[in-house]
């Protein structure tokens, strides 16, 4: 139990003490860590078996939660067309995240899985050089 009292504080200090860039990154992460998850509750044959679906769904509200986080950091003034570009993708995520969720579609899981791993290293180089 004190280890994760532990890592949990460390957790919470990472987080607390992370810069903007930082903490972008991080939320990046626990998104394809949740996508990840959910991808990985499909059998072989790509179906959702039932004993997964409710798993299945956290992981994918999880991330549907992240995302939205990410539209709301946007400063849309500011960023311009990257933050308008950046808008789009994430909307087009959440709606493409609702329909796999009710349509258990691993296809769509694993490409915006894809997609969010491609902008996490983006979003690394940046945080690490600055």
């Amino acid at each position: 139990m004190g280890y994760n009292n532990a890592y949990n504080a460390y957790k919470e200090t990472n987080v607390k003490t992370a810069s903007q860039g930082r903490l972008i990154v991080l939320l990046y992460e626990e998104a394809v860590k949740q996508l990840t998850l959910a991808s990985s509750l499909f059998d072989t044959a790509a179906q959702l078996p039932v004993k997964n679906i409710e798993k299945f769904g956290k992981a994918v509200l999880k991330t549907q939660e992240i995302i939205t986080e990410l539209q709301v950091s946007l400063d849309m003034e500011k960023g311009g067309d990257i933050a308008r570009n950046l808008m789009s993708l994430y909307l087009y995520f959440n709606e493409e995240l609702v329909s796999a969720n009710i349509n258990h579609d691993r296809a769509k899981i694993e490409f915006i899985l894809k997609m969010l791993n491609n902008l996490v290293d983006s979003w690394r180089q940046i945080a690490n050089s600055v």
